[in-house]
């Protein structure tokens, strides 16, 4: 995609000034307490306006697990992502976002709506550690392969190994998504509101790991995002009907050969 046809981002702050202590309290609260009702309000709303302008519609929700620990593993192009990816599914999603997010009053709603700070710039353990007790509770921890937003409007060359490293430490299944038209939600600021498709992956995950090391880390990860690519690859070449379409034939296809089994 080209890109002088997406509207402008905020230049990228790569290194957050403010320590380590700055967001203790955030990762005591994601650690000590469910997302109350900022979430479902914030939910409702942001689903509404996904739905309404964005037509967003997703394809397989029921890959994700109705219980137990889980890892959403989406691309990400756009600030609606977080949104995207929690929409389509009743479990609450607990999200890992950029440090520089929790300033001013917003701070406020992301923490109590279940999102909890990386420090960017640092080798932030205390993101992990906040990520594995909610795993560790049966929760859903939505990560992102490419670390911060594709600034191009195209998937990254390569994952960051820190998604490899929670899933194959923590041995939770992993759902990958690919999240389809995102890459133009920027472009609302001209009154275009792109179609957007969010396909859920079958699930699949490592066997655990204590110190993986970051080859494997990487490894891991790279093959969670060869699954994100094939997803996105899908709905680019053939769009939301065709996927679906294809989807609904895989579907029956397997009933049929349900049936034939236990004839």
């Amino acid at each position: 995609m080209a890109q002088e046809k997406l509207a402008s981002m905020r230049e990228q702050v790569y290194r957050d000034p403010r320590p380590k202590e700055h967001f203790d309290h955030f990762h005591h609260r994601s650690r000590t307490r469910r997302p109350n009702w900022v979430y479902e309000l914030v939910r409702l709303l942001t689903s509404i306006y996904a739905y309404t302008f964005f037509r967003a519609r997703c394809i397989s929700s029921e890959h994700v697990p109705a219980s137990g620990p889980v890892i959403l593993a989406p691309n990400h192009f756009s600030f609606m992502d977080h949104f995207f990816s929690g929409a389509f599914i009743r479990r609450k999603v607990r999200f890992m976002a950029k440090s520089q997010l929790f300033s001013g009053p917003m701070q406020y709603v992301y923490t109590y709506g279940g999102v909890f700070p990386v420090r960017r710039g640092f080798r932030d353990e205390e993101a992990f550690i906040t990520a594995h007790k909610v795993l560790a509770e049966g929760g859903v921890v939505c990560m992102y392969c490419e670390g911060g937003r594709s600034r191009t409007g195209a998937l990254a060359e390569r994952a960051r190994p820190g998604i490899g490293r929670l899933a194959l430490e923590s041995g939770a299944t992993v759902v990958p998504m690919a999240i389809h038209g995102s890459s133009k939600v920027r472009n609302w600021k001209r009154l275009q509101f792109p179609k957007v498709t969010v396909q859920y992956g079958r699930p699949f995950r490592f066997e655990p790991i204590d110190e993986p090391a970051r080859e494997q880390q990487q490894q891991a990860a790279d093959e969670i995002f060869a699954n994100i690519k094939q997803l996105y690859a899908g709905l680019e070449q053939h769009g939301r009907r065709g996927v679906v379409a294809r989807v609904r034939r895989e579907r029956r296809a397997a009933r049929r050969a349900k049936r034939t089994a236990t004839a």
